[in-house]
């Protein structure tokens, strides 16, 4: 970390509540290698989908204030429920008095800036955890930009103990990932774009492909937060001076540091994680 004036410069800091936002952190890299990353996964507290939006709000502050502290000058919540339940507060309440020239960004809007060039019907439909469906974010996001868009979720309760547990292309997660693509379909026929609300649902993008109608075009979060991130660093130079670039990623998990590195292999298809254990409070 070095000090630029008053301004610290740092890498990115990446915050998920557990592995999914490994897949977030994935494609932002390899649209953006030159930079450096801090991820950091709250893994002995997840999930955080069925906490309340006071402990999700909680928890996720800790986390910001621990990257911040490491030097990062922008954080990405690469989770969902942090998303839905925290980044607002955070973003209104706690930036101007922490530190008003630090960022912190979600995956929602990003997501949902994509739809309207994506839906011919204009009927999206939401896979998401409970937590993430209940906060109705991606409802109002969507109500907000695309007014004339309607919108249908479905939560997934089953789907990230599947993912996390590495049984994702079990006969299991057929079962599941079937039964709630069609509860879904069936609410709203129309529906022709389907966001997967969720970090970890990409790991189960072959099997909801299998079980979604071809019409049906299927929105991964990953590339499209990774573009908007890069279009936000671009519009906002004194931001990215502010980020380091010398390709380093690093890893701090709450967890075990071994736990963590096994099933984050599964997200990042890579062994050799460097990857420290902290402590959030």
């Amino acid at each position: 970390m070095k000090d630029n004036g008053l301004q610290k410069t740092g890498p990115i800091g990446v915050f998920d509540s557990g592995y999914g936002g490994l897949t977030i952190l994935d494609k932002i890299r390899a649209q953006m290698p030159e930079y450096d990353y801090l991820y950091l996964g709250d893994n002995a507290r997840t999930p955080y989908g069925p906490r309340s939006f006071e402990v999700v709000y909680e928890f996720t502050l800790q986390a910001v204030k621990k990257l911040f502290e490491l030097g990062c000058p922008l954080v990405i919540l690469a989770c969902n429920t942090a998303s839905a339940k925290a980044l607002r507060t955070i973003q209104q309440n706690d930036l101007p008095t922490i530190d008003p020239t630090r960022r912190v960004l979600g995956v929602i809007r990003p997501t949902v800036e994509c739809i309207g060039n994506l839906t011919t019907s204009k009927h999206v439909g939401i896979l998401a955890t409970s937590g993430t469906i209940k906060s109705e974010s991606y409802l109002l996001e969507v109500q907000k930009l695309f007014p004339e868009i309607s919108v249908t979720g479905e939560a997934c309760p089953m789907w990230v103990p599947l993912v996390e547990n590495n049984e994702y292309h079990t006969e299991g997660a057929d079962y599941f990932v079937q039964k709630h693509v069609q509860h879904l379909l069936g609410k709203d026929p129309d529906i022709d774009t389907l966001i997967l609300g969720c970090t970890h649902y990409p790991l189960l993008l072959d099997k909801i492909k299998q079980y979604t109608p071809s019409r049906v075009q299927i929105v991964a979060q990953g590339e499209y937060v990774a573009r908007s991130l890069q279009d936000y660093l671009h519009r906002h130079p004194e931001m990215d001076e502010r980020c380091t670039k010398e390709g380093i990623c690093r890893f701090l998990t709450t967890e075990s540091e071994e736990k963590f590195k096994e099933s984050a292999s599964i997200f990042l298809r890579q062994d050799n994680i460097s990857v420290e254990r902290i402590t959030l409070e």
